[in-house]
């Protein structure tokens, strides 16, 4: 159990002695730490319900707790808020508590199979600065959420279904008409190897593209090549294939570099078969209507305070939309995966297309009531001018270039900072890649999922202040201490009580892990853990600075120090794996 859940315990206790409702007994940090530790400000919430002072059930609250063991003081501040001060030996107890306890205090929930989706990557197109917020956001929470207890899936949910293929099709039929895949005659089998490259898609999607804008022909044509291949047309389903392919090596090697890993590698094509037979289902039910020959779903509620159009399933022409697509995917989740839970992490401004699919999906009674469907939203990367990041041509920033630019600057900062300076050139090369995603993924992480943030290279790889290399540095500080420790055959011990006030300030902090991990887990919002990760490295940098730990004289002190900084490491291991942030073995 954690130090705040135990406190609420006895708060609690103490207000059903005092003749309230013990569920107003919840504690929290205090707000102004210079007057208490602690605070529960149920008294007021229960003046109105009893119609009584605020400060007289405060009074009746605090008298109840008189004499309790984990308090030094209970007191009464402002119009009625009790502020606590705990021993520092309740304090020490619950530090030894924690030396030992599982999972570092964190209870495991009551598990739920979660798909979260997120990455959304193109087949045929390079990744951009414009994926990054939707991977390491998706990933983290789904560390985030594993590590709470729930059987988590993570899709990339691919795009390789929609008229970009279509479009290759056709322009690669221009390019190299030979080829066997464009034969209505020819029997198979296919060649294994593809006729193209990655590198050979991303010349010809510009291409393609740029012709689907003033070529009513091509249009057509590619129009014709997407129903043939949702049809089953088995040369340009090989095609396909292939498209796919050396796409999907591609894109997971940049996610590799990103520590972002998906268990499974779906995308809009892996629902095709469900979608006619989806499509009728809603058709007889009335769930979908013909509206000038399409067909659409009508999704607005009395109550909205916005337009909600109806949603496109289905275009004049017979062609289905993504849309289409999100809703049959849906469908799919809850019966090939027992969903209970899906997580879309995708970029805020495609809120209205989630609240349409979601209201579809619960109309048509695909997703019941106790099934969650959620849009996680992100907001964007901006450059200096306050736009989402782009080169100086005006595309924007592929993620590779913007990986490497990142380690490139850490390597820099190692030097400036005559850090690892004499190590051997291989070391110093991952250290440098090390610091560099660090500095990348904690500079995205620490703001708030739906904030948009401008990308400043120089501040995210400072080694000072509020950044992924200060992290760093302090952990492998204290990896150092125990090394070194282990080597004077120094052990850890019994926790005793804060001997000053940055070892109190240390042992506090440390106890807030657990309502952290769970607030970052309910909100879907990883910047409570890289804030917090900050604090605690913070605030062990006090600790370390005043706490002289391989010199202390006191053998006991020394000893209750290196449980200290041991219980320190483990919670900012578990922070930074969440965060998707390695860390050096030495600096």
């Amino acid at each position: 159990m954690s130090l705040i859940s135990d406190l609420t315990a006895v708060v609690a206790t103490a207000f059903e002695t005092a003749g309230f409702d013990p569920a107003r007994g919840e504690v929290v940090p205090s707000q102004r730490p210079e007057l208490a530790q602690f605070q529960c400000n149920g008294a007021l919430s229960t003046a109105r319900a009893a119609d009584e002072s605020p400060r007289d059930v405060a009074g009746a609250v605090a008298a109840a707790l008189a004499g309790h063991d984990a308090f030094v003081e209970v007191a009464i501040a402002g119009p009625g808020f009790i502020n606590l001060t705990l021993t520092d030996g309740y304090l020490a107890g619950y530090m030894q508590e924690l030396v030992t306890a599982p999972r570092l205090a964190v209870a495991e929930q009551e598990s739920q199979t979660i798909v979260v989706d997120y990455g959304g990557p193109n087949v045929a197109k390079e990744l951009h600065v414009g994926h990054l917020r939707t991977a390491i956001i998706g990933e983290s929470l789904k560390r985030l959420l594993r590590f709470l207890g729930h059987n988590v899936l993570g899709d990339v949910h691919l795009g390789d279904w929609g008229m970009p293929m279509g479009q290759l099709i056709i322009e690669l039929g221009e390019r190299e008409p030979a080829l066997p895949y464009f034969d209505t005659a020819y029997a198979g089998p296919y060649p294994t190897e593809s006729p193209v490259t990655i590198e050979d898609l991303q010349v010809m999607y510009p291409v393609a593209a740029a012709s689907a804008k003033d070529n009513a022909e091509f249009v057509a044509r590619a129009a014709r090549a997407v129903v043939e291949l949702h049809e089953g047309r088995p040369g340009y389903r090989a095609l396909w294939q292939h498209f796919r392919d050396v796409s999907v090596d591609a894109i997971a090697a940049v996610y590799d570099e990103l520590g972002v890993h998906f268990d499974l590698w779906y995308g809009e094509s892996t629902i095709n078969d469900r979608l006619a037979p989806m499509l009728e289902r809603l058709q007889d039910n009335g769930t979908a209507v013909e509206s000038d020959g399409a067909l659409v779903v009508e999704v607005a509620l009395p109550e909205d305070t916005k337009e909600i159009p109806p949603m496109l399933l289905r275009k004049s022409d017979g062609a289905t939309l993504y849309t289409t697509w999100d809703v049959a995917t849906i469908e799919d989740r809850i019966e090939s995966l027992g969903a209970e839970v899906m997580i879309y992490v995708v970029d805020s401004r495609q809120a209205l297309h989630f609240e349409q699919v979601f209201r579809t999906a619960r109309k048509a009674r695909i997703a019941g009531p106790d099934v969650v469907l959620e849009h996680a939203g992100n907001g964007t990367v901006n450059g200096p001018d306050g736009r989402p990041f782009k080169t100086r041509d005006g595309d924007l920033l592929r993620l590779r270039d913007l990986i490497s630019m990142v380690i490139d600057r850490a390597a820099e900062r190692l030097d400036e900072n005559q850090i690892a300076a004499f190590y051997p050139d291989a070391e110093r090369r991952e250290i440098s890649r090390k610091v560099g995603l660090a500095a990348l993924k904690y500079g995205d992480l620490r703001n708030h999922r739906t904030s948009d943030y401008t990308f400043d290279l120089e501040r995210f790889t400072s080694f000072e202040g509020k950044t992924g290399p200060y992290l760093l540095y302090g952990t492998v500080r204290m990896r150092s201490i125990l090394a070194r420790a282990e080597e004077l055959g120094l052990k850890g011990g019994d926790i005793m009580a804060p001997s000053a006030d940055v070892e109190r300030n240390l042992m506090l902090r440390l106890s807030l892990l657990p309502e952290v991990v769970v607030r970052a887990g309910r909100f879907r919002a990883p910047n409570h853990l890289a804030e917090y990760a900050y604090e605690l490295v913070a605030d062990f940098s006090r600790f370390y600075e005043a706490c002289h730990v391989l010199r202390e004289e006191d053998a006991a002190r020394q000893a209750s120090w290196l449980s200290l900084v041991d219980v320190t490491l483990r919670e900012v291991s578990l922070l930074l794996d969440l965060l998707i942030i390695e860390v050096p073995e030495r600096m």
